[in-house]
Protein backbone atom coordinates (compact mmCIF):
# COMPACT_ATOMS: atom_id res chain seq x y z
CA UNK A 1 0.00 0.00 0.00
CA UNK A 2 1.25 3.54 -0.84
CA UNK A 3 1.74 6.49 1.06
CA UNK A 4 -1.24 8.03 -0.80
CA UNK A 5 -3.43 5.34 -0.18
CA UNK A 6 -2.81 4.95 3.14
CA UNK A 7 -3.56 8.67 3.96
CA UNK A 8 -6.86 8.43 2.22
CA UNK A 9 -7.50 5.63 4.32
CA UNK A 10 -6.47 6.97 7.68
CA UNK A 11 -8.41 10.55 6.76
CA UNK A 12 -11.09 8.15 5.49
CA UNK A 13 -11.36 6.34 8.94
CA UNK A 14 -10.90 10.08 11.04
CA UNK A 15 -13.96 11.16 9.20
CA UNK A 16 -16.11 8.37 9.55
CA UNK A 17 -15.93 8.12 13.09
CA UNK A 18 -14.85 12.21 13.84
CA UNK A 19 -18.07 12.70 16.03
CA UNK A 20 -17.83 9.88 18.14
CA UNK A 21 -16.97 11.34 21.47
CA UNK A 22 -19.79 13.62 21.18
CA UNK A 23 -22.32 10.66 20.35
CA UNK A 24 -23.50 7.77 21.81
CA UNK A 25 -21.05 5.03 19.42
CA UNK A 26 -18.03 2.87 20.00
CA UNK A 27 -15.47 2.53 17.00
CA UNK A 28 -13.89 -1.12 16.15
CA UNK A 29 -10.69 -1.83 14.39
CA UNK A 30 -11.21 -5.56 13.98
CA UNK A 31 -8.90 -8.23 12.49
CA UNK A 32 -11.31 -10.89 12.96
CA UNK A 33 -13.35 -12.09 9.62
CA UNK A 34 -16.67 -13.61 10.56
CA UNK A 35 -19.62 -11.51 8.94
CA UNK A 36 -21.50 -13.33 11.26
CA UNK A 37 -19.96 -10.63 14.07
CA UNK A 38 -22.45 -8.14 12.63
CA UNK A 39 -25.03 -9.36 13.94
CA UNK A 40 -23.72 -9.43 17.18
CA UNK A 41 -22.88 -5.86 16.94
CA UNK A 42 -26.48 -4.63 16.22
CA UNK A 43 -27.81 -6.59 18.90
CA UNK A 44 -25.42 -4.86 21.29
CA UNK A 45 -26.88 -1.74 19.47
CA UNK A 46 -30.76 -2.94 20.18
CA UNK A 47 -29.63 -3.36 23.83
CA UNK A 48 -27.64 -0.50 24.94
CA UNK A 49 -28.76 1.68 21.63
CA UNK A 50 -24.44 2.30 21.67
CA UNK A 51 -23.69 2.44 17.55
CA UNK A 52 -20.79 0.16 16.68
CA UNK A 53 -18.74 1.33 14.03
CA UNK A 54 -16.32 -0.73 12.54
CA UNK A 55 -13.14 -0.77 10.57
CA UNK A 56 -12.34 -4.47 9.42
CA UNK A 57 -8.68 -5.81 7.92
CA UNK A 58 -5.86 -7.91 8.88
CA UNK A 59 -4.39 -7.40 12.36
CA UNK A 60 -1.22 -6.29 11.40
CA UNK A 61 -2.32 -3.67 8.68
CA UNK A 62 -4.65 -2.46 11.63
CA UNK A 63 -2.42 -2.13 14.23
CA UNK A 64 0.12 -0.12 11.93
CA UNK A 65 -2.76 2.22 11.30
CA UNK A 66 -3.56 2.37 15.06
CA UNK A 67 0.22 3.49 15.37
CA UNK A 68 0.25 5.77 12.38
CA UNK A 69 -3.01 7.59 13.56
CA UNK A 70 -1.70 8.34 17.04
CA UNK A 71 -3.33 10.56 19.12
CA UNK A 72 -5.76 11.79 16.93
CA UNK A 73 -7.07 8.22 16.57
CA UNK A 74 -10.28 7.29 16.83
CA UNK A 75 -10.20 3.09 17.60
CA UNK A 76 -11.62 2.42 20.70
CA UNK A 77 -11.19 -0.99 20.60
CA UNK A 78 -8.87 -3.61 18.89
CA UNK A 79 -9.52 -7.26 18.22
CA UNK A 80 -7.38 -9.53 16.63
CA UNK A 81 -6.36 -13.50 16.75
CA UNK A 82 -3.35 -14.97 18.57
CA UNK A 83 -1.77 -13.32 21.79
CA UNK A 84 1.34 -13.34 20.11
CA UNK A 85 -0.22 -10.36 18.07
CA UNK A 86 -1.85 -8.55 21.28
CA UNK A 87 1.00 -8.23 23.25
CA UNK A 88 2.65 -6.54 19.98
CA UNK A 89 0.35 -3.86 20.49
CA UNK A 90 1.05 -3.74 23.81
CA UNK A 91 4.30 -3.44 23.35
CA UNK A 92 3.62 -0.47 20.79
CA UNK A 93 2.11 1.31 24.18
CA UNK A 94 -1.65 1.29 22.50
CA UNK A 95 -3.67 0.18 24.98
CA UNK A 96 -5.35 0.95 28.59
CA UNK A 97 -6.05 -0.84 31.47
CA UNK A 98 -9.42 -2.29 31.15
CA UNK A 99 -11.06 -1.95 35.01
CA UNK A 100 -14.48 -3.90 34.83
CA UNK A 101 -15.64 -6.27 37.61
CA UNK A 102 -17.80 -8.57 34.93
CA UNK A 103 -14.60 -9.06 32.93
CA UNK A 104 -12.52 -9.78 35.93
CA UNK A 105 -14.90 -12.70 36.96
CA UNK A 106 -15.01 -13.77 33.65
CA UNK A 107 -11.56 -14.29 32.05
CA UNK A 108 -9.02 -16.11 34.32
CA UNK A 109 -5.66 -14.45 34.77
CA UNK A 110 -4.05 -16.55 32.24
CA UNK A 111 -5.98 -15.47 29.26
CA UNK A 112 -5.17 -12.13 30.03
CA UNK A 113 -2.46 -9.81 29.25
CA UNK A 114 -0.47 -7.42 31.64
CA UNK A 115 -2.59 -5.01 33.21
CA UNK A 116 -5.62 -6.20 31.87
CA UNK A 117 -4.92 -3.79 28.76
CA UNK A 118 -6.66 -7.03 26.78
CA UNK A 119 -8.55 -10.48 27.36
CA UNK A 120 -9.48 -13.21 25.57
CA UNK A 121 -13.25 -13.45 23.84
CA UNK A 122 -12.50 -16.77 22.93
CA UNK A 123 -10.35 -19.60 23.17
CA UNK A 124 -8.40 -21.77 20.49
CA UNK A 125 -6.34 -24.85 20.73
CA UNK A 126 -3.73 -25.88 18.67
CA UNK A 127 -4.10 -29.93 18.48
CA UNK A 128 -3.20 -32.85 16.44
CA UNK A 129 -4.59 -34.51 13.56
CA UNK A 130 -3.68 -38.28 12.99
CA UNK A 131 -4.41 -40.77 10.29
CA UNK A 132 -6.10 -43.91 12.03
CA UNK A 133 -4.40 -46.32 9.65
CA UNK A 134 -0.93 -45.72 10.01
CA UNK A 135 -0.67 -44.15 13.75
CA UNK A 136 -1.48 -46.95 16.60
CA UNK A 137 -3.19 -46.47 19.82
CA UNK A 138 0.40 -47.08 21.45
CA UNK A 139 1.77 -44.60 19.67
CA UNK A 140 -0.74 -41.77 21.19
CA UNK A 141 -0.49 -43.00 24.98
CA UNK A 142 0.48 -39.54 26.35
CA UNK A 143 1.30 -38.09 23.18
CA UNK A 144 2.80 -34.88 23.76
CA UNK A 145 3.83 -31.59 21.80
CA UNK A 146 7.64 -32.50 22.35
CA UNK A 147 7.18 -36.03 21.97
CA UNK A 148 6.87 -35.13 18.00
CA UNK A 149 10.70 -34.40 17.58
CA UNK A 150 11.38 -37.73 18.83
CA UNK A 151 12.80 -40.61 15.88
CA UNK A 152 9.70 -42.59 16.18
CA UNK A 153 7.82 -39.87 14.16
CA UNK A 154 10.37 -39.55 11.38
CA UNK A 155 8.84 -38.55 7.91
CA UNK A 156 5.57 -38.45 9.61
CA UNK A 157 4.86 -35.22 10.40
CA UNK A 158 3.62 -31.83 8.57
CA UNK A 159 2.98 -28.75 10.08
CA UNK A 160 2.94 -25.12 8.47
CA UNK A 161 5.90 -23.07 7.94
CA UNK A 162 7.86 -21.02 11.18
CA UNK A 163 6.86 -17.46 9.84
CA UNK A 164 2.82 -18.38 10.96
CA UNK A 165 1.86 -16.89 14.31
CA UNK A 166 0.02 -19.61 15.67
CA UNK A 167 3.30 -21.63 15.63
CA UNK A 168 5.15 -19.26 16.82
CA UNK A 169 2.93 -19.09 20.46
CA UNK A 170 3.45 -22.65 20.41
CA UNK A 171 6.88 -22.32 20.47
CA UNK A 172 6.75 -19.36 22.58
CA UNK A 173 5.04 -21.32 24.88
CA UNK A 174 7.59 -24.09 25.39
CA UNK A 175 10.07 -21.63 25.72
CA UNK A 176 8.46 -20.50 28.53
CA UNK A 177 8.23 -24.00 30.06
CA UNK A 178 11.62 -25.23 29.27
CA UNK A 179 14.38 -22.79 28.01
CA UNK A 180 15.41 -21.96 25.02
CA UNK A 181 18.01 -24.40 24.54
CA UNK A 182 16.11 -27.51 25.16
CA UNK A 183 13.38 -25.96 22.58
CA UNK A 184 15.84 -25.53 19.83
CA UNK A 185 16.65 -28.97 20.53
CA UNK A 186 13.27 -29.67 19.85
CA UNK A 187 12.62 -27.72 17.03
CA UNK A 188 16.01 -29.03 15.52
CA UNK A 189 14.24 -32.91 15.71
CA UNK A 190 10.62 -31.92 14.82
CA UNK A 191 12.16 -30.10 11.45
CA UNK A 192 14.36 -33.45 11.34
CA UNK A 193 10.43 -35.70 11.09
CA UNK A 194 8.72 -33.38 8.66
CA UNK A 195 7.16 -35.26 6.12
CA UNK A 196 7.54 -32.55 3.60
CA UNK A 197 9.03 -28.62 3.66
CA UNK A 198 6.47 -26.70 5.58
CA UNK A 199 3.54 -25.45 2.71
CA UNK A 200 -0.37 -24.25 3.66
CA UNK A 201 -2.26 -23.10 5.77
CA UNK A 202 -3.53 -24.81 8.97
CA UNK A 203 -6.34 -26.98 6.27
CA UNK A 204 -3.56 -27.70 4.24
CA UNK A 205 -2.04 -29.87 7.08
CA UNK A 206 -4.79 -32.18 8.18
CA UNK A 207 -5.24 -32.34 3.95
CA UNK A 208 -1.95 -33.81 3.79
CA UNK A 209 -2.98 -36.51 6.70
CA UNK A 210 -6.12 -37.28 4.87
CA UNK A 211 -4.06 -38.05 1.58
CA UNK A 212 -1.80 -39.85 3.09
CA UNK A 213 1.18 -37.43 2.65
CA UNK A 214 2.10 -37.54 6.34
CA UNK A 215 0.74 -39.37 9.50
CA UNK A 216 0.34 -36.74 11.68
CA UNK A 217 -0.51 -33.03 11.34
CA UNK A 218 -0.66 -29.85 13.80
CA UNK A 219 -3.19 -27.34 13.28
CA UNK A 220 -5.87 -25.22 15.36
CA UNK A 221 -9.07 -26.92 16.67
CA UNK A 222 -11.79 -25.15 14.99
CA UNK A 223 -10.33 -26.10 11.44
CA UNK A 224 -11.89 -29.40 11.72
CA UNK A 225 -15.33 -28.28 12.15
CA UNK A 226 -15.33 -25.68 9.35
CA UNK A 227 -13.75 -28.53 7.15
CA UNK A 228 -16.70 -30.69 8.42
CA UNK A 229 -19.19 -28.43 7.97
CA UNK A 230 -18.87 -28.41 4.38
CA UNK A 231 -18.01 -24.59 3.92
CA UNK A 232 -15.02 -24.97 2.15
CA UNK A 233 -16.08 -27.42 -0.07
CA UNK A 234 -17.03 -31.26 -0.53
CA UNK A 235 -13.12 -32.68 -0.91
CA UNK A 236 -12.09 -30.64 2.49
CA UNK A 237 -15.25 -32.55 4.03
CA UNK A 238 -14.48 -35.80 2.60
CA UNK A 239 -10.92 -35.33 4.22
CA UNK A 240 -11.76 -34.21 7.45
CA UNK A 241 -13.51 -37.32 7.79
CA UNK A 242 -10.59 -39.68 6.98
CA UNK A 243 -8.50 -37.85 10.21
CA UNK A 244 -8.89 -38.02 14.11
CA UNK A 245 -7.94 -35.16 16.29
CA UNK A 246 -5.98 -35.50 19.34
CA UNK A 247 -5.65 -32.95 22.35
CA UNK A 248 -2.03 -33.43 23.32
CA UNK A 249 -0.40 -33.27 26.80
CA UNK A 250 -3.41 -35.03 28.55
CA UNK A 251 -0.54 -36.07 31.05
CA UNK A 252 1.64 -33.27 31.36
CA UNK A 253 1.20 -29.44 31.49
CA UNK A 254 -2.46 -30.05 28.79
CA UNK A 255 -3.30 -29.14 25.23
CA UNK A 256 -1.55 -25.72 23.99
CA UNK A 257 -4.53 -22.36 24.18
CA UNK A 258 -4.40 -19.75 22.70
CA UNK A 259 -7.29 -16.80 21.44
CA UNK A 260 -9.07 -14.22 19.71
CA UNK A 261 -8.89 -11.17 22.18
CA UNK A 262 -9.60 -7.36 22.69
CA UNK A 263 -7.40 -4.40 23.94
CA UNK A 264 -9.03 -1.25 25.21
CA UNK A 265 -7.47 1.47 22.77
CA UNK A 266 -5.55 4.57 25.37
CA UNK A 267 -6.13 7.15 22.71
CA UNK A 268 -10.18 5.84 22.29
CA UNK A 269 -12.71 8.92 23.22
CA UNK A 270 -15.29 6.41 23.92
CA UNK A 271 -13.71 4.27 26.21
CA UNK A 272 -16.44 3.30 28.53
CA UNK A 273 -18.40 2.20 25.50
CA UNK A 274 -15.60 0.07 24.82
CA UNK A 275 -15.89 -1.78 28.16
CA UNK A 276 -19.79 -2.13 28.09
CA UNK A 277 -18.57 -3.95 24.32
CA UNK A 278 -16.11 -6.50 25.68
CA UNK A 279 -18.82 -7.16 28.75
CA UNK A 280 -21.19 -7.82 26.07
CA UNK A 281 -18.70 -9.80 23.86
CA UNK A 282 -18.48 -12.09 27.14
CA UNK A 283 -22.19 -12.58 28.21
CA UNK A 284 -23.76 -16.04 27.86
CA UNK A 285 -25.32 -14.73 24.49
CA UNK A 286 -22.60 -13.40 22.73
CA UNK A 287 -20.78 -16.52 23.60
CA UNK A 288 -23.40 -18.63 22.04
CA UNK A 289 -22.93 -16.99 18.69
CA UNK A 290 -19.07 -16.56 18.51
CA UNK A 291 -18.48 -20.39 18.99
CA UNK A 292 -21.21 -21.29 17.19
CA UNK A 293 -20.38 -19.38 14.05
CA UNK A 294 -15.77 -19.30 14.42
CA UNK A 295 -16.25 -23.08 15.72
CA UNK A 296 -13.81 -21.67 18.89
CA UNK A 297 -14.23 -22.30 22.46
CA UNK A 298 -16.74 -20.05 24.74
CA UNK A 299 -14.63 -18.06 27.94
CA UNK A 300 -18.05 -19.27 30.00
CA UNK A 301 -17.91 -22.84 31.51
CA UNK A 302 -22.64 -22.87 30.91
CA UNK A 303 -21.99 -22.15 27.04
CA UNK A 304 -20.80 -25.57 24.85
CA UNK A 305 -19.22 -25.11 21.34
CA UNK A 306 -20.57 -26.03 18.25
CA UNK A 307 -21.63 -29.28 18.10
CA UNK A 308 -19.23 -29.90 15.39
CA UNK A 309 -16.58 -29.33 17.83
CA UNK A 310 -18.29 -30.58 20.70
CA UNK A 311 -18.30 -34.35 19.56
CA UNK A 312 -14.54 -34.51 19.95
CA UNK A 313 -14.59 -33.71 23.69
CA UNK A 314 -14.86 -30.60 26.01
CA UNK A 315 -13.26 -31.34 29.06
CA UNK A 316 -9.52 -31.98 28.00
CA UNK A 317 -6.92 -30.84 30.18
CA UNK A 318 -6.11 -27.23 28.79
CA UNK A 319 -2.10 -25.82 29.15
CA UNK A 320 -2.28 -23.22 32.13
CA UNK A 321 0.77 -21.35 30.62
CA UNK A 322 -0.19 -17.62 30.60
CA UNK A 323 -0.35 -16.29 26.76
CA UNK A 324 0.93 -12.77 27.65
CA UNK A 325 4.34 -15.66 27.66
CA UNK A 326 3.36 -16.22 23.69
CA UNK A 327 4.59 -12.29 23.24
CA UNK A 328 6.96 -12.28 25.99
CA UNK A 329 9.01 -15.40 24.37
CA UNK A 330 8.65 -14.86 20.45
CA UNK A 331 11.66 -12.87 19.39
CA UNK A 332 13.75 -16.22 21.10
CA UNK A 333 10.93 -18.83 19.46
CA UNK A 334 11.41 -17.12 16.10
CA UNK A 335 15.24 -16.92 16.21
CA UNK A 336 15.65 -20.47 17.43
CA UNK A 337 12.85 -21.70 14.48
CA UNK A 338 15.31 -19.96 11.83
CA UNK A 339 18.25 -21.36 13.51
CA UNK A 340 16.43 -25.28 13.22
CA UNK A 341 16.07 -24.48 9.70
CA UNK A 342 12.51 -24.76 10.06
Amino acid sequence: MNIITKTIQICLAIFIFSASSLANEVNLYSGRHYDSDEKLYAKFTEQTGIKVNVISGKGKALMQQIITEGASSPADLFITVDAGNLWKAQKEGLFHTITSSAVDNIVPANLRGPNNEWVALAKRARIMYYNPRTVSEAELEGLTYEDLAKPEWNGRVVIRKSSNMYNQSLVSSLVANHGVEATEAWANGLVANMARKPEGNDRAQIMAVANGEADIAVANSYYIALMLSGKKGDEQQVAANKVVPYFPGQDGRGTHINISGVGLLKNGPNKGNGVKLIEFLLSEEAQNHIVNNSFEYPLLDNVSPHPLIAQFGTDFKQDQTPVSAYGEFNPDAVKLMERAGW
